[in-house]
This record gives structure tokens, sequence and C-alpha cells, in this order.
């Protein structure tokens, strides 16, 4: 079962530069994310795991929630530190949160 994380967990650790991975479809991503955060599509996140750094917290991260919950059980079957952030970018920008447009390289 995904570890969820509150808005206000994943805010504290965001601003202390936490490792935040989204992932929504790249035009979801393009049209508004958090900033810093690395886009891997759903699809791709079995496959990129590796790619992820052992020993350190993600906050996986989508449009409301579901998605980033699926993603967090890969990455911790993968012995990833995932975790979930309820209420996904939505909730973020609701709470007058930064939020950032536009494409990102991703890894892949």
């Amino acid at each position: 079962m995904a570890r969820e994380v509150t808005q206000e967990a994943f805010a504290a650790a965001w601003a202390d530069g936490a490792l935040v991975v989204d992932v929504r479809e790249a035009d979801e991503y393009a049209a508004g994310h958090v900033p810093g955060a690395l886009l891997m599509p759903l699809r791709s996140v079995p496959t990129r795991c590796g790619e992820l750094p052992a020993g350190q917290a993600v906050f996986v991260i989508c449009a409301r929630g579901n998605r980033s919950r699926t993603a967090t059980d890969w990455m911790n079957s993968f012995g990833l530190d995932a975790r979930s952030v309820a209420g996904g970018t939505g909730a973020w920008a609701r709470a007058g949160r930064p939020v950032v447009a536009g494409a990102h390289e991703d890894a892949a």
C-alpha cells in the first residue's frame, strides 16, 4: 500500500530540496508542475525506477493522487522510499503554492 503524505508535509520537504517525481503525461506536466519536479510518466515508471537514488525519499505527484499511489507502490517494490502526495498538483496549486509551466527534459 502506497505511503501518502499531506500537502503540508510535502511543502516542507519540497522547501528543503526533496526529490519530486511527476508521473503525469508530458502535456499535463507542461501545463503546470511543481518547480523542480522530474517528469516520469506513469507508464515509464517500472522501467525507470533504476534512475532514482536509493536511500533518499522520493515524493511522487500527479494531478489528484491516483497515479502517484500506483507509481509509489511500484517504486517501493523496487526498494525505493517513495511517498505519494495527497491531492496532487491540483491541491498544490489551489493552495497558492508555486507552479511553473513548460516542458522539462526528463532523464529518458
